[in-house]
């Protein structure tokens, strides 16, 4: 059973910084690739942020580059969102997510993603 556990999330105000964490656990979980997405009242759940396992390499929405970064602790299982200069657009709830493998599915869809958090809320005041 492979469970991701969020933290982090609270509320700030615009221009300020907030880190999420998503700590993987499972017997033999070794994740493929992790990813963040948000969903705001009433919007569909959005594609923020993806590192791949073994490379470190990370893809971003364009909304959050710059701004936003993602990064892993192998040895921990456990996968980082470091999000500074915050918008009020950015509150949301966070979802992490995590797959073991590619799945022949595009990295900032969903359906790439087989493990799923309970969401953590970001609430940007301005």
């Amino acid at each position: 059973q492979v469970q991701l556990v969020e933290s982090g999330g609270g509320l700030v105000q615009a221009g300020g910084s907030l880190r999420l964490s998503c700590a993987a656990s499972g017997r033999t979980f070794s994740p493929y690739r992790m990813g963040w997405f948000r969903q705001a009242p009433g919007k569909e759940r959005e594609f923020v942020a993806t590192i791949s396992w073994s490379s470190g390499s990370t893809y971003y929405a364009d909304s959050v580059k710059g701004r936003f970064t993602m990064s892993r602790d192998n040895a921990k299982n456990t996968g980082y969102l470091q999000m500074n200069s915050l918008k009020p657009e950015d509150t949301a709830v966070y979802y992490c997510a995590a797959s073991q493998a590619a799945w022949g599915r595009a990295y900032y869809t969903a359906g790439a993603y087989e493990y799923w958090g309970q969401g953590t809320q970001v609430t940007v005041s301005s």
